[in-house]
Order: C-alpha cells, then sequence, then structure tokens
C-alpha cells in the first residue's frame, strides 16, 4: 500500500443516499479524484472524519475493484455521525485506512457462502455481497439472512431485491415484529437457518449484535458445519486502530488489528463475556 494508513487524506462527497431515516450512504473519492489511494479487502475499515469534530470507524461496503469511489454507511447515533448526515456532495472528509482483517474471500472460492446479519451489521457483509455478485462464477451458492428488529428498519431494499434474482443466489429476510406490507418471516434471524441447506462445503460470515451471534454459531454448529467454516466481524469502540488507546482490547488482542473479522475457532472463549 502507498503511505501511512494512519495519516489523514482528504476525500470529497461524490453523492448521499439517504436509506432511512437515520441511515445514510456516503459515496466518497479522494479529492483529486480516482484512482482510489489504497487497496483495500472486503470487511475491513476506515477512520472516516470530520473537520472539527471528529473521526469513527466505518467498514467499506463497496467492492475493491471499484477504483473511482467507495462507499460508508452511516447510522446516525452521535456526534460525529450527526455532523456527517449533514454533508452534501462537495463537502470534505478525511479517511485513514483501510485498517484490520477482512473477510477470507480466497479461502472461500468454489464454496458455498452463507451471510448472517442483524440490523446495521449487514454493512461488514455487504462488501462480501458485491465481492460475489462481481466474480459469480468464482463461488458456490450465496445465501444472505438479514433480520431487523422493525420493517422500517430494513434497508437496500432494491438491492437484496436485485442480488436475489441473480443466478445461485437467494435472499432471506426476518423481523422480530411484523407490520403491514411485510413480505419476511416474522422472529430472529437464526429462526431463518433451519429452512436452508448446508453442505461441507458451506463456509458462514455473520456480523450484528454479539447474542445473536453467538445464537447463530450454535444453530450453524447443529448443522454441522465445522468451526473452521465460521467467521465472525466482532464492533468494538475503535477510537485510534492502532491498538494503542486500549478501547477495542479483546482478551490479549486488538479488535482493530487482529480483527474485525476472526475465525470464530480462536476468540469463541472470547465471545459473550462482559467488560473483555
Amino acid at each position: 500500500m502507498d503511505g501511512n494508513p494512519h495519516l489523514p487524506r482528504p476525500a470529497v462527497v461524490r453523492d448521499r443516499i439517504e436509506e432511512t431515516p437515520t441511515v445514510i450512504t456516503l459515496r466518497l473519492e479522494p479529492e483529486g479524484g480516482p484512482p482510489i489511494p489504497f487497496p483495500f479487502r472486503p470487511g475491513q475499515f476506515n477512520m472516516v472524519g470530520v473537520f472539527g469534530v471528529g473521526e469513527v470507524p466505518l467498514s467499506i461496503v463497496s467492492d475493491p475493484s471499484d477504483t473511482d469511489f467507495f462507499d460508508h454507511t452511516v447510522r446516525i447515533v452521535g456526534r460525529v455521525t450527526e455532523a456527517m448526515a449533514r454533508l452534501v456532495p462537495g463537502d470534505r472528509l478525511t479517511i485513514r485506512g483501510p485498517f484490520g482483517n477482512g473477510w477470507p474471500m480466497e479461502e472461500a472460492r468454489g464454496r458455498d457462502i452463507v451471510l448472517v446479519s442483524g440490523g446495521l451489521g449487514c454493512a461488514p457483509l455487504v462488501s462480501v455481497v458485491n465481492y460475489v455478485a462481481r466474480r459469480r462464477e468464482d463461488f458456490g451458492s450465496l445465501t444472505v439472512l438479514h433480520g431487523v428488529k422493525n420493517p422500517g428498519d430494513l434497508f437496500w431494499k432494491e438491492r437484496l431485491s436485485r442480488l436475489n434474482a441473480l443466478e445461485g443466489t437467494r435472499v432471506f429476510l426476518s423481523s422480530d415484529a411484523g407490520g403491514p406490507g411485510w413480505e419476511g418471516a416474522v422472529g430472529p434471524v437464526t429462526d431463518l437457518i433451519g429452512n436452508i441447506p448446508l453442505t461441507p462445503r458451506t463456509t458462514a460470515k455473520i456480523c450484528g449484535p454479539e447474542p445473536m451471534m453467538l445464537a447463530t454459531v450454535k444453530k450453524l454448529l447443529a448443522q454441522g458445519i465445522p468451526e473452521s467454516e465460521l467467521w465472525i466481524s466482532l464492533e468494538r469502540n475503535m477510537q485510534c486502530a492502532a491498538g494503542f488507546c486500549g478501547h477495542c482490547q479483546l482478551g490479549e488482542m486488538f479488535v482493530c488489528r487482529s480483527g474485525p473479522v476472526f475465525r470464530y475457532a480462536k476468540i469463541k472463549n472470547r465471545l459473550g463475556i462482559q467488560g473483555l
């Protein structure tokens, strides 16, 4: 990679897409134009900053082959993301990165892929969806299971609909609470797992709230998926992306450096433990 990933680089907002009233996608390009100033892997993240306000870690949701832009999807939950929500095309941000370990896409070639996500946990997996869709012949079947709390929380509806139309690809949606017009399942996303065929060549990638990920792992293991084929992306309070501040410490590891993507077997004894 050219340059130091820890040094902020300017980027310009090319487009702003309102996914829901509280979720936006920012399409960014390097100041001065393409190509993008860094190679990245699906599952990695950038530290995205607003001048004079601060920065937050955001997954890169676009595909690495898109060399003239990169996308970040943002839930508006605090001071920095509120400032991001006010940005319009032409405004400037800072980018540091990319950081962390990504999803093992090379290991997944030729395998069936199951993606399980909850809420905005789908963001780290969208890059996988984009990656597989661009290279469909390199992979087996793609099954996407995505759960939300309420039907109004679902975004990327058109994208999911287009994905479901691809050969060898299926999308299943669930909502904890149903509602008018909801066509997906009602209940936790883990209830969908029993309805999909799993084979010895299946590899699973999971992201979402930790209790949901633990329940997902339990069900996948019960259906014969080995621990070695279970991968998860953890969300922690990553503030420096260098392992110095200690906010994302997980035992002897730091999520910003050793993760956010982990093989489940490596961290299974550290999940679900408060304060770790």
